[in-house]
């Protein structure tokens, strides 16, 4: 974790709050007095004692406390929002769609709030495509399908453009969902609203389904997609347990990040290999994990090997070029690893019985389980007390099981990745049983 600079931390506002919240009326209503946070309300950034005490007297690192503010920026009733969701499906969309309706509607008063189809490019009028007028109603049950009701895109957009449609629309509020490039797209639309003058709070909820996000406990959608991932594991381990030399393989989501086929992994407890980007490997030699396969299925009879999307890269030629999201195009690990241990074993006249899943478009596009449902409307409810308080150019997180404002400019300036030295992946390795590495 690198040393911050309070530059780092820095929330910006609109300007001086000067409209009592509505919540104050509504908390009175309920004959105590519900507690507000103001902006010196904070949490630290690192909360060990070993880093406390290398401070020597200087101030610690803290994030901004998010929540509801004893004054507003917005007037409700003059107020526009627009939601957008951007970049791939991911479990919890739609309930953070309906948690910034509801919280605006039912809490604020904010009685005009559009929907942006498809991404960015419902941003960008030539595309053609009309936003929904959202409402409570119109949200109602969105919460029970997986996807988003708004549609989704990938790629950049001319943020001149975007900023011309949300002042066309008369939006002061944009609510960006989606991972980091979206959230980089975001800042740049607040940056072109700076360089005109425009009050246009702009306020993300970061959505990656890899939980690869920084300062941040979790994702949302994670815990649904580890979930997903145990079915497709178990299905993987019946039939390897049920085929004479039977193996089991799986490819996992995780571009960069290995989290899920970890935690999955553990969760399953049947896993006996499991293959992430930020832990080298190699597949051939004496100590590879060919050979070491090999040992357990004649040793044990069958094996379930577990393979992050973005783990070996190094062992295959990719595609080349970007996706639209300007993200690197991956080489198939899962085919290649398929048409490896099958070589492997007809190499040794070892009859194989191998069943490959690969179960990613049905992981990202359920339904949040509760969990993730009630992290949703977290994050969107806190979503909605920061806009209203004229905070821009921010995502709203969990740290240290607090909710916080996190500058987007230091979120998106680097992603999480398992530690091949932490606790989660000495975990995964008690669990499988596999060499502490492969070479």
């Amino acid at each position: 974790m690198k040393e911050l600079t309070p530059a780092d931390l820095t929330v910006r506002n609109l300007g001086e709050r000067t409209i009592v919240s509505p919540l104050e009326i509504q908390f009175g209503e309920m004959g105590y007095e519900h507690a507000f946070f103001s902006d010196d309300s904070r949490v630290l950034v690192d909360h060990s004692l070993s880093h406390l005490k290398n401070l020597n007297g200087a101030e610690p690192a803290c994030f901004e406390v998010a929540g509801p503010r004893r004054k507003i920026y917005f007037h409700p009733r003059k107020t526009t929002g627009a939601i957008v969701t951007c970049g791939g499906l991911c479990p919890g969309l739609n309930d953070v769609i309906r948690a910034i309706v509801n919280q605006s509607f039912y809490r604020y008063g904010v009685r005009r709030i559009f929907g942006i189809r498809y991404g960015f490019e419902g941003l960008v009028e030539s595309y053609g495509h009309q936003p929904y007028n959202l409402t409570p109603e119109s949200v109602s049950n969105i919460h029970s399908f997986g996807g988003t009701r708004l549609g989704s895109s990938r790629g950049p957009q001319d943020p001149a453009k975007m900023v011309d449609y949300l002042s066309d629309l008369g939006v002061n509020i944009l609510y960006v969902i989606g991972g980091d490039g979206s959230q980089r797209g975001a800042l740049a639309i607040e940056q072109e609203a700076i360089r005109r003058g425009m009050e246009l709070a702009v306020v993300g909820v970061p959505k990656t389904i890899d939980n690869d996000m920084i300062y941040m406990d979790k994702s949302f959608g994670y815990e649904t997609a580890c979930a997903a991932a145990v079915t497709a594991i178990n299905a993987a381990h019946t039939e390897a347990r049920s085929a004479r030399n039977g193996v089991g393989l799986v490819r996992l989501m995780g571009r960069h990040s290995g989290f899920i086929a970890c935690s999955a992994s553990i969760a399953s407890g049947d896993v006996n290999c499991v293959l992430i980007p930020e832990v080298p490997f190699e597949l051939d030699g004496e100590h590879g994990v060919l050979a070491n396969l090999y040992e357990r299925v004649m040793r044990r009879g069958h094996s379930v090997i577990i393979v992050a999307e973005g783990a070996g890269e190094h062992l295959m030629t990719g595609p080349g070029g970007a996706d639209a999201s300007g993200n690197k195009k991956l080489g198939d690990i899962g085919v290649f690893l398929k048409g490896k241990i099958e070589e492997y074993f007809r190499s040794r006249e070892t009859e194989l019985t191998l069943k490959y899943i690969d179960p990613s478009y049905m992981i990202r596009s359920v339904p949040a389980s509760p969990q993730d449902r009630i992290y949703c409307m977290r994050l969107g409810q806190a979503a909605v007390h920061a806009a209203m308080a004229g905070k821009t150019g921010i995502v709203v997180g969990r740290w240290h099981s607090t909710y916080v404002h996190l500058p987007i400019s230091l979120v998106t300036s680097a992603r999480k990745q398992v530690d091949p030295k932490g606790d989660i992946w000495l975990s995964v390795l008690e669990s499988t049983g596999q060499p502490a590495r492969f070479y």
